[in-house]
């Protein structure tokens, strides 16, 4: 029997008894706890949760609980988000000529590895052309210069809200959002840098790792911000640097890690798994 599922999120200041409250509330209604995480920062005094719930038989109150949570979370002064877990979310794609990435995404949509669908991917260049149309999938080519690039952003920005995007991900997109771009998408665009930020931030960072004779190189999945390469970090990965490594070398490992981070920090946040606390992220991996 299939089941019906619930994934919460909150964050708040922290207080005692606040994994009973919400524990609590999804018992009071009939349903069940599929998944469980919370973390309290000692830091910053703040608290983080995450629960799936589900009801395998169609009992319990989903909608009753809905109002709980919201009352219950206006008392704890929590950020906090519901969500249906059986629907996915829709991603749209931003691309440029490096077609790795969305390779990657798209085959790991299409085997069911990554819970989200796909209704546009918007380029820069035409490139990924092709491998849109092989999968199905739209494909709109804005082009992007000095003179045109607010015009374009706002093309962008206009087509994204229309697909109905609840994430845009930037596939080796390379290209610098403006201000506003971000914030009207806050907390919504994820970019994948080909480097282990902070370190090697802005342009050509395999060429500054090759050169500082570095023997880690990685890529970085955050999010992205009116800063460049400077958004809270959802994810990374790393691979060792051999001394007869040449710069040709670097970029065919930093491709591999630069899949799996992005990969893994869209997973996390269509799965609800990433919470966003000031420039950090607290993300309840599975």
């Amino acid at each position: 029997m299939s089941q019906e599922g619930l994934v919460f999120k909150m964050s708040c200041p922290d207080a005692v008894g606040l994994v009973a409250r919400v524990t609590g509330l999804v018992a009071a209604h009939g349903l069940n706890l599929a998944e469980v995480h919370s973390y309290s920062d000692v830091a910053s005094k703040w608290f983080f949760a995450r629960l799936r719930i589900e009801s395998a038989d169609g009992s319990g109150d989903f909608a009753r609980l809905e109002q709980d949570f919201s009352h219950f979370a206006g008392e704890a002064q929590a950020e906090w988000s519901l969500r249906r877990s059986g629907r996915a979310q829709r991603m749209v794609i931003l691309a440029s000529r490096e077609t790795h990435c969305v390779t990657d995404l798209l085959w790991r949509r299409k085997f069911g590895e990554l819970p989200a669908e796909v209704p546009l991917i918007i380029s820069n260049h035409r490139d990924c052309e092709s491998l849109a149309v092989a999968e199905g999938v739209p494909f709109l080519h804005v082009p992007v210069n000095a003179q045109n690039k607010d015009e374009a952003f706002r093309e962008i920005a206009r087509r994204c809200e229309e697909a109905g995007a609840d994430v845009i991900v930037m596939a080796r997109f390379m290209q610098i959002l403006p201000a506003w771009f971000c914030a009207r998408f806050h907390g919504g665009v994820i970019n994948i840098h080909h480097s282990f930020l902070p370190a090697f931030a802005g342009a050509d960072p395999y060429r500054q790792a090759f050169e500082r004779g570095v023997k880690l190189i990685g890529a970085t999945c955050h999010y992205a911000t009116a800063d460049l390469d400077a958004g809270p970090i959802i994810d990374q990965e790393v691979v060792r640097v051999e001394h007869f490594h040449d710069l040709g070398d670097l970029r065919r490992l930093g491709r591999d890690c630069e899949r799996l981070a992005l990969a893994r920090g869209v997973r996390y946040h269509v799965e609800d798994r990433v919470l966003l606390h000031g420039a950090k992220t607290v993300v309840f991996r599975d």
